[in-house]
C-alpha cells in the first residue's frame, strides 16, 4: 500500500531551487583561475559552507563570508569582503530547477508541502515564490536556531507541525545535509532527488527519483 504522509517536507536550496553557488563563485573568480583550479575552488567552497553550519547558528551572510574567505586562503586567491556579499545577495534571485513547478503543484493538490531550509527569512520567500506551488509552512534555520545537518531543525519542525517522524516524507537531493539526519531521527519515508551532486547511498533507505517530476508517482498521484 502506498504511504500517504500528513506532510511532504523539503530541503529547498539544491533540491527545489537551483542553488548556484558554483556559478556565483565562477562569476567572481573564473577570470583569475584556470578551469581545473576553478573546479577545485568550487569543491572547497562547498566543503567550507558545510563546515560553517555545524556550530552555533550565525546569520547566513557570515556562513558565506567565512566559507569564501577560507576557500580563498586555501587556494591563494585574494579575498575581498564585497565578493562574499555579492554571492550572498545572489541567493534570492535564483529560481527553481525546470522540473520543480509542475511536480510540486501536482503533489500540493493532495498533501500539504513544508520547507525546512538553511536560510534567512529575508531571503527565502523570494525563492519560494518562484517554485510554482503553495507551501503550508516555510521553516528557516534562522527560526530554528540551527542549520541542517543538525537535528534541532527537524525536531522544531515536528513540534510546529504537531507530528512525528512517522508522519512525513522528507525530500532532498543531499544525504549530508538532510537524509542522514532524517534517517537518524527515524523518518522512514525519504525521497532522494538525484541531482548528481552526491553519490547514491542505499544504506539510508530512500526512494530515488531523478527530478521532482517523479514525486507525484511516489504517492500514487
Amino acid at each position: 500500500m502506498t504511504f500517504r504522509p500528513k506532510f511532504v517536507t523539503f530541503d529547498c536550496y539544491g533540491t527545489l531551487t537551483n542553488f548556484d553557488m558554483a556559478g556565483a563563485a565562477r562569476r567572481i573568480y573564473g577570470d583569475d583561475l584556470s578551469e581545473p583550479d576553478m573546479l577545485v575552488f568550487i569543491k572547497s567552497f562547498s566543503a567550507y559552507r558545510l563546515d560553517e553550519v555545524l556550530g552555533a547558528w550565525k546569520p547566513y551572510a557570515e556562513v558565506v563570508h567565512n566559507a569564501v574567505e577560507r576557500t580563498c586562503k586555501k587556494h591563494g586567491v585574494t579575498f575581498k569582503p564585497e565578493d562574499a556579499i555579492r554571492i550572498y545577495e545572489e541567493v534570492p534571485t535564483w529560481g527553481p530547477h525546470a522540473d520543480v513547478p509542475a511536480g510540486l503543484a501536482a503533489v500540493a493538490k493532495e498533501i500539504p508541502l513544508v520547507i525546512l531550509s538553511n536560510a534567512m527569512k529575508s531571503q527565502i520567500m523570494s525563492n519560494v515564490e518562484k517554485l510554482g506551488a503553495p507551501f503550508f509552512k516555510v521553516i528557516t534555520a534562522e527560526e530554528t536556531g540551527s542549520y541542517k545537518p543538525q537535528m534541532n531543525g527537524f525536531e522544531y519542525m515536528f513540534d510546529v507541525l504537531g507530528c512525528g517522524p512517522e508522519d512525513i516524507t522528507h525530500v532532498s537531493s543531499s544525504f549530508r545535509y538532510d537524509l542522514m539526519t532524517a534517517h537518524d531521527l527515524g523518518i522512514k519515508s525519504k525521497v532522494w532527488v538525484n541531482r548528481k551532486h552526491e553519490p547514491a547511498n542505499p544504506f539510508y533507505e530512500y526512494t530515488e527519483i531523478k527530478d521532482i517530476g517523479g514525486l507525484p508517482g511516489v504517492f500514487g498521484l
